[in-house]
Parts: structure tokens; sequence; C-alpha cells
């Protein structure tokens, strides 16, 4: 018969396994508890699209998320439950991903016949500004900024490769660059032409071609800050203000706990009758 001591070790070996997945479980009943509260006010379907630096269970690995396959099927999968005349509010925080699935969801976006709204609480960079671009209203926060969506070849932008033949000769080029520097063009044609067709929808083609070149043409960083004045010159459709339960939502997507923190608050809004 097993002693007390490996009863105990057993116990806390489950526990260390069991805690972390009732955790995972009461939180996402959180989140779609806040997303049905979202959708019963506004009257739409609500879908969320939020990248966080997350923890693996109770190992606290880091990893990093970003758009991919999977999150395009199931934005579709949610679109086509989705009625086709009931408005769609989109809450978007990523920093980007892969452009297929960025494109995918874009296309289904600008395909669906209800107002289509994407919510901005912070950032939407590269392929997150691409899914801004094929929406109908874009509700920013004050300080939430989108990016440039210029495409990018391996770690380098495209862009940047195309300046290699201009700055050197032919002969001092290898083969594999060459490779590199006719993809890079493949890829920034491509993308100009998908923002141009996004943006034709929603402005006068002359304008729509001339924003498209600007965002994908590498002018700016690839991490370039597009405030909100500056996407309201470029002609988009952006309106300042969040609701607060997009708020609420987005604190049931924390960041992962580093070993110290960086930032400290009281977590409580103040009033301007508390500050006199």
């Amino acid at each position: 018969m097993p002693d007390i001591w490996t009863v105990l070790l057993v116990v806390v070996i489950l526990l260390l396994f069991a805690v972390p997945v009732v955790q995972q479980q009461m939180t996402r009943a959180r989140r779609l508890r806040a997303i049905r509260g979202l959708e019963v006010k506004r009257g739409t379907r609500v879908i969320a699209l939020i990248h966080r630096q997350e923890r693996v269970a109770f190992l606290g690995i880091p990893f990093y998320r970003y758009i991919d396959i999977n999150d395009s099927e199931e934005v579709l999968r949610a679109i086509r439950l989705t009625p086709p005349e009931m408005p769609i509010d989109f809450i978007v925080h990523t920093p980007g991903g892969l452009i297929l699935s960025s494109e995918q969801i874009a296309m289904a976006l600008q395909r669906h016949r209800g107002k289509v709204t994407v919510f901005v609480p912070h950032y939407a960079m590269s392929g997150g500004t691409l899914l801004c671009l094929a929406a109908d209203e874009v509700a920013m926060d004050e300080n939430a900024v989108l990016g440039p969506v210029d495409p990018r070849i391996g770690e380098y932008p495209a862009a940047s490769i195309l300046r290699v033949p201009r700055l050197k000769p032919p002969e001092e080029i290898d083969d594999t660059t060459f490779i590199m520097v006719d993809i890079a063009a493949k890829a920034q044609n491509q993308m100009r032409e998908f923002v141009a067709g996004l943006l034709r929808d929603r402005m006068e083609t002359e304008r729509a071609d001339s924003l498209a070149r600007l965002l994908t043409e590498g002018r700016w960083t690839h991490d370039y800050p597009i405030t909100f004045e500056q996407a309201r010159e470029f002609g988009l459709p952006v309106t300042p203000g969040i609701p607060a339960g997009i708020y609420q939502l987005m604190d049931l997507f924390p960041q992962a706990m580093p070993r110290r923190p960086s930032v400290a608050y009281v977590p409580v809004p103040y009033s301007e009758e508390e500050n006199k």
C-alpha cells in the first residue's frame, strides 16, 4: 500500500496539470459571456481576433501569436454562421501574420453584406491593418495605431530587396539575391493590387491606387505607427472611441505575467470628483 508521501506527490502532480486546464476553461467561459453581452447590446455578431504573448500550461514557456491559417479558418466559419445582413463587430488586436490568412479574412469581410466594423483598442499592424481596409468602419482608441502592409520576404522587407539592383552592378549580385529580387517584385505588386481592390469599394479609383502604393511601397519601416489622425487623412473610414465592453473583454486576454512587472497602477477608473 502506498505511503502518504507518495499519495501527496501524486495529488500535487495532478493539481499542477489540472489547475491550469480548469483556469483556462473558466477564462474561456467568461470571454464567451462578455462577447455574448456585446452582441445582445449592439445587435451584431462579435468576432475577436486578439493575439497576446502567452505561456504554456504550468511550465511558463512563452510563445507568440499571429494571424495564421487556424485563425482564418475560425473567422471564416464565424462569418458563415452569421446571417448575410447581420452587422459584424470585429475586435482586432494583433501584430500581423501570414499574408494568405489575412487576405482570406479581408475578402470574407468585404463580401459580407451587413455592416462590418473593426474595433482597434490598441494596435492592428500589418495583416491587422489589411483587415481594417476591408471594413465599412474602423473604430479606434485615440492612442491606437495601424501599420503599413508592405510585404516581407523572410526577414527582409521586399522594398529593401528591390533596392539591391539599383545599388550594385549585376555581376556583383549572386543568383540567390536575383531570385529574392524577383519574388520581392511579385509580392509587392500582388499586395498593391490586393489593397487597391479593397479600397476601390470605398473611395475613388485614383485615390485608392495612390493609397495602395503608399501602404505597400516600403516608404516606412514595417512597424511604423499610423495614428488615427493620419488614417483619417488617408481617407480611411476611421471613427474615434471604443465601447467600454470591448476594453472589459480585452482584460480577459491578459498579457503573460513577466517575472518582474514593469507597469503598476490601481486598476480602477477615477472620477473628476475623486481627483478634486
